[in-house]
């Protein structure tokens, strides 16, 4: 029996693929726990419709991520924070903080878990930060910490 599966099914296949299970299986499992629907012309029909869907959205995103990205190319985000002596902060500059400053000068709204420290940034001086504005699209960028 041929299905169509509506949600990811462990050993059988993601979802939209269209598989070949034992007919017992599709009818008295898959079907009722409404994992799959049978695979008839028009069910096939849409589930195509619905790829086609995903993957224009899919490339729409990664277009605006790789504008995103041209934008933060090489960009320095200046950041403001307390210093202590020896030019140590109280603290440390945060995801979010730098979050906020890639939104107040470039006007992008780039999520903090998107960004990526390799160690704290405690000190004066320019840091290099990775973001990541889409899961192909990777871009580096120069955090400058500031007296305030």
């Amino acid at each position: 029996m041929k299905v169509i599966l509506k949600q990811d099914v462990k050993n059988i296949g993601k979802k939209g693929d269209v598989v070949n299970v034992a007919e017992g299986y599709g009818r008295n499992f898959l079907i009722p726990r409404g994992l799959a629907v049978e695979a008839s012309a028009g069910n096939l029909r849409q589930v195509a419709e619905q790829a086609k869907a995903e993957s224009s959205r899919a490339d729409r995103e990664l277009r605006e991520a790789q504008r995103v990205a041209d934008i933060l190319k090489e960009q320095k985000v200046e950041v403001k924070a307390k210093v202590g002596e020896g030019g140590r902060l109280f603290g440390s500059v945060t995801t979010q903080e730098i979050a906020d400053q890639l939104r107040r000068q470039f006007s992008v709204e780039i999520d903090k878990r998107k960004i990526e420290v390799k160690e704290p940034i405690k000190s004066l001086g320019s840091h290099p930060v990775l973001v990541k504005v889409h899961p192909k699209v990777h871009v580096s960028v120069t955090v400058k910490v500031q007296n305030e």
